[in-house]
């Protein structure tokens, strides 16, 4: 059994999103054949992308949400049906107890993410932290420094969305 966590960008630009969809059922499939576990706080981006690419390899969905006010807080509309249905494909739903969705929170669920996980995936542009915390550049450090396989997934041609 492999089960591997999920770090990356939320902002992909739309011409990115088929490419990195692409590129991350590609690297799943030579972990279905041993019962794939892939654990995600499915945010909108990158997260998301990864949960619906375990799904379709066959592999087990956990889901990690890192506040109590979270779905009602964050979710935004545009991601709202796809966060309820990557909830309710879920093996495995852990809500941390955190009452608002915070920094706190965000760092408390990539913890938890790297706890329970043998490797990490990382949609990620390369780019260093941003100093704020709990970003994707911070969680690949800290996968890193705990001697975790981490997998760069940034396919040709993806980007960031520019402000």
């Amino acid at each position: 059994m492999t089960t591997i966590a999920v770090t990356g960008h939320m902002d992909l630009s739309e011409s990115s999103i088929p490419l990195v969809r692409d590129a991350l059922r590609e690297h799943l499939k030579p972990y279905a054949r041993y019962e794939l576990t892939g654990i995600s706080c499915i945010a909108k981006g990158s997260d998301s992308l990864f949960a619906e690419a375990v799904l379709e390899v066959g592999g087990r969905l956990v889901v990690v949400i890192p506040s109590l006010d979270y779905r009602q807080k964050k979710v935004k509309p545009d991601h709202a049906e796809t966060f309820d249905r990557l909830v309710a494909a879920a093996a495995e739903v852990i809500v941390l107890p955190h009452e608002a969705a915070n920094r706190q929170a965000y760092e408390a669920a990539n913890r938890t993410l790297l706890q329970r996980a043998d490797r990490l995936v990382a949609v990620w542009d390369g780019k260093p932290p941003s100093g704020k915390g709990g970003g994707t550049a911070d969680t690949v450090e800290e996968a890193r420094e705990a001697a975790m396989p981490v997998d760069v997934v940034w396919p040709e041609g993806a980007e960031r969305q520019r402000a």
